[in-house]
């Protein structure tokens, strides 16, 4: 691993500069090292606040928008948490730093065996992963706390809302069209009724239904 602590600290500046100021947060960021993460040819840039390639055409996102996300969870120790596109497992490591228990759902299982390593390495124990299609989300661990998802769907799924827990939080960016994709804050009171509002301009990958085919 070659950690880069003055980088890291740059990386954790600007995102003070950008915002994020939940100190849990910057905190988990600081703890989980995004080199683990990427691939070998990015390794030197792996603390500039950009978006990175990954395998199977996917990107590790920009600090920003995982510090972004993760912030807007408004997580603690108590909560339980559903992630919908495992990824590299950057995000997810950040999670478990942050929450009771991480479920992590993957389409592609080359990049969820590449995650599982590196938490196996890191030695985080609380996320439990599986490869599915992240639309219809994990039925038998719902409710959750939490929901994350990493890429962009098309309109809110409905089965997600439905796992959301009463006085639940689910952030996710929504958008058919890249250029006008969007975070939403999707809130589920105490007696289940939901309100969604629009947050940050993004640009994730689409959210794709069905478990990809092994290549």
């Amino acid at each position: 691993m070659n950690e880069n602590p003055a980088l890291k600290i740059r990386l954790i500046m600007e995102l003070r500069r950008q915002g994020i100021s939940n100190t849990e947060v910057l905190s988990a960021i600081e703890r989980v090292p995004r080199e683990v993460f990427v691939p070998p040819t990015f390794q030197d840039r792996a603390y500039e606040n950009i978006a990175l390639p990954i395998a199977s055409g996917q990107t590790i996102s920009q600090p920003y928008v995982v510090a972004y996300m993760t912030q807007m969870l408004e997580l603690d120790k108590m909560r339980k948490v559903l992630e919908i596109g495992t990824g590299s497992g950057y995000q997810t490591a950040i999670l478990a730093k942050l929450c009771r228990r991480v479920y992590s759902i993957e389409r592609y299982r080359n990049l969820l065996q590449s995650a599982e390593e590196a938490f196996k390495a890191l030695k985080i124990t609380n996320i439990t992963t599986k490869v599915g299609d992240g639309h219809k989300g994990w039925k038998e661990q719902a409710p959750f706390d939490r929901i994350l998802v990493t890429a962009a769907a098309e309109e809110i799924p409905e089965n997600l809302v439905t796992q959301l827990a009463n006085d639940g939080i689910m952030i996710l960016p929504v958008g058919a069209d890249p250029a006008n994709q969007h975070i939403v804050k999707v809130t589920k009171d105490g007696k289940g009724e939901v309100t969604e509002e629009q947050l940050l301009p993004v640009r994730f990958v689409p959210m794709v239904q069905g478990v990809a085919e092994e290549t």
